[in-house]
């Protein structure tokens, strides 16, 4: 019996279907529907070829072929069919965008296992029982199951996660180590608890709840800015608008910038609800991925705590979108599909008239810019939470207080650090560089460490031993010897990088306990959660951090902020320079009295003068966004225009610029609309992965739509098989 859903359009068996696959093809593809018909959104599988490939029923087909040559569906795939808002969002996400429509499809069904039968499945967790000999190998298996926390898995996904073979994994079942238990192949998530109390709120807080509350009853449309400085407790504030969403039986989503943050988050959740919510991010198991995806779509899970692909999960009545540090650069997908999660949330509420709250103490100038204009409701918590203060701001005027050779933190930094470990509090120390130096370079000859693949000067990671180019993924073993002139003794490491700092802190501060947290330190989830929980619980008496420590951790016992190279943001050439080294700087300054002992904040920088230190020290915020925006706007720059980035890239240097150079002399459709073209000009980063990258730049009005031209100027453009063109649509990154 095939069960009708009233909002799809139902096909009777021989009727044309249009089906949308994941296959690299730019059309729909007409089938005939299958005995006893297909509603629009049914996935099924279809024959293509001599293969059997998924596909979506997107809609009528189109006919004008021979209905004798047109295959059958094959089967419905057991799941619930894609909504007419999903199909909606896809399609309008790929216009924006600029991308085919195969990969708006593969981004939402990124779950294995979706043609899998519903059933019961075998599954292993950890038992009490120690083995009779401890093997490295078995050691693996015991150490993914303590590092998730007790979850269970299959059988082969536990060794493949292990790195063993399935032998081990039946060697510690026979034993008892592990224990087998039976499952339904996908398990609902736990019912989340509105009735319970939520921490009591201040009357701000309270305030801004009780409008957030209201928008998402009236289950319409409705976007807000939620600015609250740091430690005002907006998450408590925007967990009550899920409080009223969940209330109402619909679903909701909130996107979190950095898997690191989810752990703590998580936590809170169940310290909320009662029970923790689904999780969508790279960290979870395949087997939790198929389940999350499955149970959004049967509408069984209620609440999603995820990163930005969660955007594109199959939610049956969505009501409520948040968008946790919406200012967070991580938002920007920058490979595959190129869109900006934070937009994207506005759009797909604004399709399933659904609530989108973007909260941040440091708001991008797009969303500032939107809620001055009126398009978002700008909700503020002025105010920290308890009797905690916001930090005092002050600079450290390296031109004066000079750094000894191959030394990074100030003798007034050091002296502010001692103070803090005689009274038993924390300090931070921010340099936003991870390894240990950025640049090796021979002392004889002049000769730098570079990738073989990139222009790219490789890191020195002097924890792993390992050189690495942060463009490609690409590392090697330390070197001795120089590879250009083979003398020996003569590499050094040039600048300072986290690795290099917290040397230098071991040495300043003898007998300190200090605490590295950088995203290459590859720590599981678990142990991050444990390194933070440490942190937090006074175990640590410095951390030295990337910009992973100014993302929503709470430390009450730190007062004391150093940031090392306030200067390093606001070098090159990228529009954006200015604000984002605002944020960072400013959000890591909020690290430091969070609870009851003041902070402050100490900022090393040769150029205090400079506008964007002197409005972080001053904490004139508005002044800063608004000087900001005058800039913007004059340039004719976003939120004050349109741009777009082109990278042409192939093996070929010649062939590539050439191309290049080809496309900006025949850009009529750009012309037309009076956007203006900059380059072609090497990129940056000129070469990556052994492929040589040109750049052009487009910039047009902000009443301009400028997707059909640029979709008219690729067209005309007849690309070699082995050079690529990427168009990316408000580009936020410029390498």
């Amino acid at each position: 019996m095939v069960k009708k859903f009233p909002y799809q359009s139902h096909f009777e068996a021989g009727q044309l279907v249009a089906v949308l696959t994941m296959q690299p093809l730019d059309r729909f593809l007409d089938y005939k529907a299958p005995e006893g018909g297909v509603f629009q959104g049914a996935f099924v599988t279809v024959p293509l070829g001599p293969r059997k490939v998924i596909g979506v029923v997107w809609g009528k087909g189109a006919g004008g072929y021979d209905p004798d040559k047109i295959r059958s569906i094959i089967n419905l795939i057991d799941v619930p069919p894609m909504r007419e808002e999903m199909q909606l969002f896809l399609s309008k996400v790929g216009d924006y965008t600029l991308t085919a429509m195969f990969s708006m499809l593969r981004l939402a069904t990124r779950a294995p296992g979706l043609t899998d039968p519903p059933g019961m499945r075998k599954i292993y967790g950890l038992g009490h029982i120690v083995p009779d000999r401890m093997t490295p190998a078995r050691r693996k298996v015991i150490g993914v199951l303590e590092d998730h926390n007790g979850s269970r898995f299959a059988m082969s996904e536990l060794a493949q996660l292990a790195g063993v073979t399935s032998s081990v994994v039946k060697g510690l079942l026979a034993q008892n180590v592990l224990l087998e238990y039976e499952t339904p192949r996908d398990l609902a998530y736990p019912f989340l608890d509105v009735a319970m109390d939520g921490k009591a709120l201040t009357d701000d807080q309270s305030r801004v709840s009780r409008i957030l509350r209201g928008k998402v009853a009236a289950k319409s449309y409705s976007a807000s800015l939620l600015k609250g400085v740091t430690g005002s407790g907006k998450t408590e504030v925007y967990l009550e608008a899920v409080s009223e969403c969940l209330a109402q039986g619909r679903q909701a989503l909130v996107l979190l910038p950095e898997i690191a943050l989810t752990v703590e988050f998580l936590d809170r959740v169940e310290e909320r609800f009662g029970a923790r919510p689904a999780e969508w991010h790279s960290g979870i198991t395949a087997t939790e991925r198929r389940r999350c995806w499955r149970m959004v779509g049967q509408g069984m899970a209620q609440l999603v705590v995820g990163a930005r692909s969660a955007l594109y999960l199959p939610f049956q009545n969505l009501g409520l979108i948040v968008v946790d540090e919406e200012h967070d650069p991580s938002y920007k997908q920058d490979d595959g599909v190129l869109y900006n999660a934070r937009d994207m949330a506005v759009l797909r509420a604004s399709i399933c008239d659904a609530s989108v709250v973007l909260a941040s103490a440091t708001p991008s100038l797009e969303s500032w810019a939107n809620a001055k204009s009126g398009k978002y409701e700008r909700l503020d918590l002025t105010q920290r939470f308890g009797v905690a203060e916001l930090p005092d701001m002050k600079s450290i005027d390296l031109r004066g207080d000079e750094l000894e050779t191959g030394r990074w933190i100030s003798k007034t930094l050091t002296r502010e650090v001692f103070k803090r470990l005689e009274r038993g509090e924390q300090s931070l120390l921010f340099l936003n560089r991870r390894g240990y130096a950025p640049v090796t370079v021979c002392r004889a000859c002049g000769f730098q460490i570079g990738c073989e693949d990139c222009d790219a000067r490789m890191v020195e990671h002097r924890f792993q031993g390992r050189l690495m180019c942060h463009q490609c993924g690409e590392t090697k073993p330390i070197v001795k010897t120089c590879p250009s002139c083979s003398i020996e003794g003569k590499l050094a490491a040039i600048g300072p990088g986290i690795e290099r700092l917290a040397e230098e802190a071991e040495m300043r501060f003898e007998g300190a306990k200090i605490s590295v947290l950088s995203s290459d330190m590859h720590l599981t989830t678990r142990s991050l959660k444990e390194r933070i929980i440490s942190i937090a619980n006074g175990e640590a008496d410095i951390i030295i951090g990337t910009q992973l420590v100014a993302k929503g951790h709470n430390f009450p016992l730190l007062t004391c902020v150093g940031v090392i190279d306030a200067d390093l943001g606001l070098q090159g050439s990228d529009l954006r320079a200015a604000e984002r080294t605002f944020q960072l700087i400013r959000q890591v300054a909020g690290r430091a009295g969070r609870v009851d002992k003041k902070g402050t904040a100490f900022i090393q920088t040769l150029q205090p003068e400079h506008p964007v230190i002197q409005a972080i020290l001053s904490g004139e915020e508005e002044k800063f966004w608004a000087a900001e925006a005058d800039q913007r706007e004059r340039a004719g720059v976003p939120p004050y225009g349109r741009m777009a980035g082109v990278v042409v890239s192939g093996p070929d240097l010649a062939q590539v610029s050439d191309l290049a150079r080809y496309m900006v002399h025949n850009a009529e459709p750009l012309h037309r609309i009076n956007a203006e073209i900059f380059g072609p000009a090497p990129a940056p980063i000129a070469r990556v992965r052994g492929r040589h990258r040109v750049r052009i730049l487009i910039k047009a009005s902000k009443g301009v739509l400028i997707q059909p031209a640029l979709t008219a100027w690729y067209a005309s453009v007849d690309l070699p098989t082995n050079v690529r063109v990427r168009i990316d649509i408000d580009p936020q990154t410029f390498y």
